[in-house]
């Protein structure tokens, strides 16, 4: 493991992680991030109510991403953090977990040894490095839904323990699962390839450079977003003047009946079809180039240099709200022909001549990063440190932006005007650290094998960027964060912003290996996640956002023994966090411009939890074992001023300049039990027959809120559901001794329906729409391996 940059044993290492070999990865069908939800204590993987499948977000301890926030929970490809897009909360593209040597979750603050400061933990994808053996596989899976994935990789070793080459790449293509009857096409397919090589030098005894370069490409039909409703009382209020309960008087005002008549076809349609007013898609591109060197100075000291280059781009049209009206369609660039789509229960033809015409990215961004790291290993082994400065910088590479056209009443469908907007920020934290354990047997013998550990980090961050949100039409421009502004062309609209902070990190533990068996640890440790700038900002005074902090206290345990003889593997861990500033993502509204927006808010809380983890082999070859984590997370301070009226806690509605309670809200994005069940056996066939490997999980999690500020029940289907999945696998390895593995895999074999995210929106901009989660995925499976 290298949980502490270096490497260790997973039973040595005094902190909460969770890994998966490359069989394990296989074996639970895990491709993507989404596919470890409820597989690692405290782990809730989502789209945080964003409507893209790619923006899949990590959140741990009830710690994670935050709109145009930095992550709270940052992933690492071969120990450099993947570009983090500003529009969502998304890290890197497709292809992350094609050949991996593991995959690590860290639990709990790891601002001390990593990159990227983080509150709730970070994933370490770790790839297969170059190996001094020629070597290699093929894989092939086919599936339903068209599933076809082709994987791959050959291991060359050019100059024998000198030159050592690896190059792995992918391709998957899967048709979707959720049918758009407008577009007659399927939405939530994948459509994408990879590739990446790795180059290994060892010119001289003592120094090695691995230079590692990857690419990927991803483009798909979108998300099929689901209607569930409509804020018919809102909509029918006059001074909105969406609607009114009456007959529809064309170009004037539409019948209220047409927006039921909308979720009664969502409702008719089910849970697996829709129909969208755009053409939605997204596209996905991602590669960079890391280089990692390492010299050993001597027997007791390592110098490495890490350095890395990155590019991520991403474009996207997404609607929202599910539906042929125009509630909210993000980035509309195609629209159907006139006549092809109708006003629900009505039979109007509607004509859509209000499609943007902004062709920029979402995301075009360049991340530099640089990190030089001292190791140590002293006395013995009795002291280890490691001590280094990173440098982050992250910026736009051209113009970045989208149109939008949301809140158009239904008799206007296809004429309302739209908006834009263009935003450039950048990125910038320089940080110094140092860590280091000693061994208390250094003092007196009577302490052997008890370590205390200390680290140290101070970050500086800078994030400096402009933004622009704007209407324009002939004639005029209508600035939506300021109205005030004269404004004759949208550049007159721009506001820039920069917000500078720095902070300390730090953490300090003992752990004691009271045996070969079992390991005791405690520890505490400080986090803390830059704030940023709100691109999205319709007031002037919401254009900028704090950091977050939090601090950590944990304790646990790490044993592995014997029961009745059957070896036994049980770790557990109590955590408490205090939780301060956290940034919580909220919409906004100015009715002085009638602009939609976004603002961060402030909240102050406590978590508490507890985790564990346990394998037992009763025979040889057989293994049962499981995951549990219990999270109790409660706000203990949630107030802002509201724009516009809203219900607070008390039960009142209150605006501005009076101040909204919502301490009482379940905390946002946070299953409080989540379990995983599995069982794995294999055995030989005997003589060269090969080997049968069975592998069974079953994982749940309990219901989750998402909504940020409304008071529940006010906000319909924020909570979604519990759900559990189970997931089957089965090999025939070494067939007849020869180097193929035959196999089969289902995935959510019971077809559970269950959602994994909420729009949130129903109060705001007057529509409610949900995503829900993969359906039955089965299919065969080939391996060769060389």
């Amino acid at each position: 493991m290298t949980a502490q940059r270096r490497d260790e044993r997973a039973q040595d290492v005094p902190i909460a992680i969770t890994a998966f070999s490359p069989e394990r990865l296989q074996q639970q069908g895990v491709t993507e991030a989404q596919n470890l939800q409820a597989t690692v204590p405290s782990l809730v993987v989502g789209n945080n109510g964003n409507p893209s499948r790619e923006a899949q977000s990590f959140t741990i301890r009830g710690q994670g991403a935050t709109f145009q926030a930095s992550p709270g929970v940052v992933v690492y490809l071969n120990e450099v953090p993947l570009p983090a897009s500003i529009s969502t909360p998304q890290q890197g593209g497709a292809g992350n977990f094609v050949d991996l040597e593991n995959v690590q979750v860290l639990n709990g603050p790891q601002g001390t040894l990593f990159g990227r400061n983080t509150t709730g933990g970070a994933v370490l994808l770790v790839p297969h490095k170059p190996t001094n053996r020629f070597e290699g596989y093929a894989q092939a899976k086919f599936g339903n839904y068209d599933n076809k994935q082709l994987e791959g990789a050959i291991n060359v070793p050019i100059v024998d323990d000198k030159v050592l080459l690896r190059v792995a790449g992918a391709y998957h293509d899967r048709d979707g699962y959720t049918y758009d009857v407008v577009w007659d096409k399927d939405r939530d397919n994948t459509h994408w390839y990879s590739g990446r090589i790795g180059l290994t030098l060892k010119p001289f005894e003592g120094f090695e450079n691995y230079t590692m370069a990857y690419g990927a490409n991803s483009r798909n039909n979108g998300t099929g977003t689901v209607n569930t409703g409509f804020n018919i009382a809102a909509l029918s209020d006059p001074t909105l003047g969406f609607c009114q309960e009456g007959p529809t008087i064309p170009g004037v005002i539409a019948s209220c009946d047409v927006y039921r008549a909308a979720v009664a076809d969502s409702e008719a349609r089910g849970p697996r079809q829709t129909a969208h007013g755009t053409d939605s898609y997204q596209k996905t591109k991602t590669w960079g180039i890391t280089n990692t060197s390492s010299l050993a100075l001597n027997d007791e000291l390592t110098l490495r240099n890490i350095v890395s280059y990155q590019r991520f781009t991403s474009s996207y049209s997404i609607d929202s709200d599910g539906s042929v009206f125009q509630q909210e369609d993000n980035d509309p660039r195609r629209y159907p022909a006139p006549g092809q789509a109708v006003l629900p229960g009505d039979g109007t033809p509607l004509t859509y001549l209000n499609a943007t015409l902004t062709d920029l990215p979402r995301d075009d961004l360049k991340v530099f990063t640089e990190e030089l790291q001292l190791q140590g290993n002293l006395l013995d082994n009795l002291l280890t440190f490691t001590t280094g400065a990173f440098l982050y910088d992250q910026r736009p590479v051209a113009n970045q932006g989208a149109g939008s056209v949301g809140f158009c009443p239904a008799a206007f469908t296809g004429f309302c005007p739209g908006y834009d907007i263009r935003y450039s920020i950048t990125n910038r934290s320089k940080a110094l650290y140092a860590q280091a354990t000693l061994d208390l047997g250094l003092l007196t013998p009577a302490l052997a094998n008890l370590k205390l550990t200390g680290g140290y980090r101070h970050t500086w961050d800078k994030v400096s960027g402009t933004a622009n949100l704007y209407q324009a039409g002939p004639g005029f421009v209508a600035c939506y964060t300021d109205p005030t502004i004269p404004a004759t062309t949208p550049s007159d609209c721009q506001f820039s912003a920069n917000l500078k902070t720095n902070a300390p990190t730090w953490n300090i533990g003992l752990d004691y290996r009271v045996s070969p068996a079992l390991l005791l640890y405690g520890k505490v440790s400080r986090g803390y996640k830059a704030g940023g700038i709100n691109a999205n900002a319709v007031f002037a005074n919401t254009r900028t956002f704090p950091p977050e902090y939090v601090t950590s206290y944990e304790g646990g345990f790490k044993s592995d023994v014997r029961i009745a003889g059957m070896p036994l593997r049980l770790n557990a861990t109590y955590y408490y966090l205090t939780y301060k500033d956290i940034q919580r993502a909220a919409g906004d509204f100015n009715p002085g411009t009638q602009a939609a927006g976004a603002q961060v808010l402030k909240a102050d809380a406590r978590i508490q939890g507890v985790e564990a983890e346990a394998s037992l082999r009763p025979f040889p070859g057989v293994e049962i074992g499981g995951t549990f984590s219990y999270t109790d997370a409660k706000y203990k301070r949630y107030e802002y001023q509201p724009s516009v009226l809203v219900q607070d806690c008390s039960g009142n509605f209150v605006t501005a300049p009076g101040t909204a309670n919502l301490t009482c809200l379940p905390f946002q994005y946070v299953s409080p039990y989540i379990y995983s069940i599995h069982a794995s056996a294999e055995q030989s066939l005997g003589g060269d027959l090969g080997t049968i490997s069975f592998f069974a999980i079953y994982s749940h999690t309990s219901s989750q809120h998402t909504s940020g500020t409304i008071v529940p029940p006010n906000e319909p289907g924020e909570k979604l559901e519990a759900f559990g999945t189970l997931n089957l696998s089965i090999d025939w390895k070494k067939i007849g001794g020869s180097n193929l593995d035959l196999g089969l895999y289902g995935t959510n074999i019971t077809n559970k329906l269950y959602r994994v995210s909420n729009s949130n929106v129903f109060n705001s901009v007057l529509y409610s729409a949900t995503l829900y989660g993969e359906p039955r995925m089965y299919g065969v499976r080939a391996r060769y391996s060389f």
